[in-house]
């Protein structure tokens, strides 16, 4: 018989963010046996600071790990939740995207309708006020637009619209980074969607979002970062294209570095320890490719467990992971979702 997918997980565990039911921290990946998370049954993770939104194939949601602010969107300001659990409120719509920020979340329908939860006090779910709310919420002023992408960041939100004229790009929430990007000023919040500025000739096709940084890559494959500056670096109050002779697909954004991924299928590093901001053109660097062999290769901060190599310690080097279930069977990563101390992986053999 055909082995099936299988969902992992690893690293921060304490408010049931793992979805193994045990909250405890984990050093070394784990298999997750909840029937709710087959990974025939998911489309998507979404992982933010310490709560996992899933996307099953049939466009509905489930959430599980912190929820005192909300985020979760089960109807209820509740501690944590080891269980994933589904959100009725969303039943009536086929979710394709969504996002978690460090403690609120978003989802986007098939039809391009917006909806956000959570902690709302800096204005990052968009619906005009700094309430939060513990159901998702329908972003009404997209509501004649077609919304295709959402990114959360620590506490603001980056949306991509459908269309390719200039108000492509809108952001709302915590901005005293400069994150927002609506203005050559800093602006400390707004709770309504305000277009990014410098992208009037500019189509734009990814976005991303984490702590206090957001990022965009354009259709021609240019990036574009905003946001907080690393290691004394200044931070951006307006998008900054990286002067590059590279095409890029894909960005994502951690607390102190970017990993892209070129056309090519080389992955890149910008800030980290190495002079580290996202605006240091200089700063970039190749040495961090992974293999197409479906190894997971990870770095960086490991005091929780994070990088699943069996210990609390930080690498500056990648190592491999091994998620080897039986000593007979290798399995190569299909996706890997990261979030604040903790990690995801889906695999088959």
């Amino acid at each position: 018989m055909e082995e099936e997918e299988r969902v992992w997980s690893w690293g921060a565990g304490t408010e049931g963010q793992l979805g193994n039911c045990k909250p405890e921290d984990e050093v070394i990946p784990q298999l997750i046996l909840q029937p709710s998370l087959s990974p025939s049954n998911i489309s998507s993770l979404a992982c933010g600071a310490a709560h996992v939104i899933a996307i099953t194939s049939s466009g509905k949601v489930l959430s599980w790990g912190r929820g005192s602010s909300g985020q979760l969107g089960h109807g209820e300001f509740v501690n944590n939740s080891l269980i994933p659990k589904p959100l009725p409120s969303l039943d009536a719509y086929f979710i394709t995207n969504a996002s978690a920020g460090w403690s609120h979340s978003a989802f986007i329908s098939d039809t391009g309708c917006l909806f956000t939860c959570g902690d709302g006090s800096f204005g990052q779910l968009g619906h005009g006020d700094c309430t939060s709310r513990c159901s998702p919420a329908k972003v009404s002023f997209f509501d004649n637009r077609h919304v295709t992408k959402v990114a959360c960041g620590m506490r603001h939100s980056v949306v991509l619209l459908e269309d390719c004229s200039s108000n492509q790009v809108y952001c709302f929430g915590s901005g005293k980074r400069g994150q927002l990007g609506v203005s050559k000023d800093r602006i400390k919040s707004i709770n309504l969607p305000e277009v990014v500025s410098g992208f009037e000739d500019v189509e734009i096709v990814y976005i991303a979002a984490n702590g206090d940084h957001s990022a965009a890559i354009s259709v021609d494959g240019n990036l574009y970062t905003w946001g907080r500056g690393f290691k004394g670096y200044e931070d951006a109050n307006s998008p900054q294209r990286l002067n590059s002779t590279l095409s890029f697909t894909k960005v994502a954004l951690g607390w102190n570095h970017a990993l892209t991924l070129t056309a090519e299928g080389e992955v890149y590093m910008l800030g980290g320890n190495r002079l580290g901001v996202l605006s240091d053109h200089q700063s970039m660097n190749s040495e961090k490719q992974l293999h197409e062999n479906g190894e997971i290769k990870t770095w960086g901060w490991g005091e929780h467990g994070q990088l699943g190599l069996g210990d609390t310690c930080d690498r500056t080097r990648p190592d491999t992971v091994n998620l080897r279930y039986d000593v007979n069977v290798e399995v190569s990563c299909v996706r890997v979702y990261c979030g604040s101390g903790f990690t995801f992986a889906l695999t088959k053999p």
